[in-house]
Parts: C-alpha cells; sequence; structure tokens
C-alpha cells in the first residue's frame, strides 16, 4: 500500500476540489481501490483485469491502488469490507463497489459510468444523417 505524497496530495485534491484533479482534461479522472487477499489466483485475476481496464480503456485517467488485506487487516473494518476481491470506485461520484468477480469489463465499465465517446459519435452521426432517432 506504497503512496507517495504527490499521489496522497492529489487525492485530497480530488475528494476537495474535483475539477482540479483533472488537471487540465475535460475528461474524469478514476480513483480506484482493489482490495484483495494475499497472493491468490482470484487476486491475481482482479488485478490483471482491472490493470487491463486501467491501460486498455480509461488510458492513463486511472490511479489504481491495489491494498492486500492480509498486509492490512484495519482497512477492512475502515472501508467494510466484508469480501474480497472488491474493488470501490472513490471518483468521480458517485461511490460505487465491485464484490467478487470482475472478469465482465463491460459491467465494470457501466459501473465507472464511463462510455467511449467513439462508439456514440457513429450513432449520433446516423441520425443526423437519416433524420432519425437513436434508440
Amino acid at each position: 500500500m506504497a503512496r507517495t505524497k504527490d499521489n496522497r496530495n492529489a487525492l485530497e485534491t480530488a475528494l476537495h476540489d474535483p475539477e482540479k484533479s483533472v488537471k487540465g482534461s475535460k475528461e474524469a479522472q478514476y480513483v480506484l481501490r482493489l482490495y484483495i487477499a494475499g497472493a491468490s489466483l482470484r487476486s491475481s485475476r482482479a488485478i490483471e483485469q482491472i490493470k487491463k481496464i486501467c491501460d486498455e480503456d480509461l488510458k492513463g485517467r486511472c490511479d489504481l491502488e491495489v491494498i492486500d488485506l492480509y498486509q492490512h487487516p484495519a482497512l477492512a473494518e475502515g472501508e467494510q469490507i466484508i469480501a474480497v476481491p472488491t474493488l470501490i470506485k472513490k471518483l468521480p461520484p458517485p461511490l460505487r463497489r465491485f464484490v467478487g468477480d470482475l472478469h465482465d469489463t463491460e459491467r465494470i465499465l457501466v459501473g465507472l459510468n464511463y462510455t467511449q465517446k467513439t462508439k456514440e459519435e457513429p450513432i449520433r452521426a446516423m441520425s443526423k444523417k437519416n433524420g432519425s432517432r437513436p434508440l
């Protein structure tokens, strides 16, 4: 659970003033915490899946902190963690929790309120061209 002073300051800034945390970007900065229990297969898969989402979908707009509850058991009570793996989205609001298997990328992205602009653009262009409305 090593966190640098810069990361701590960025999180505090983001919690108090979300507009400043984005650092000039109009896109949301995601602050995620993944709670795991040891070096189990489930923990490894959860870490791999969330890192994949951060790298491929959120592309540099993700501050991911992985917390091993075997090393930091007091944090389980503070965050009310009852099962692992648990992913908590701290920012942008609202706070969201994902408990258990994190393999369903689409479900995670929907829960993060993430929309990819490139998927929306063809629908808008098509509806303007045909005069129809998207569903």
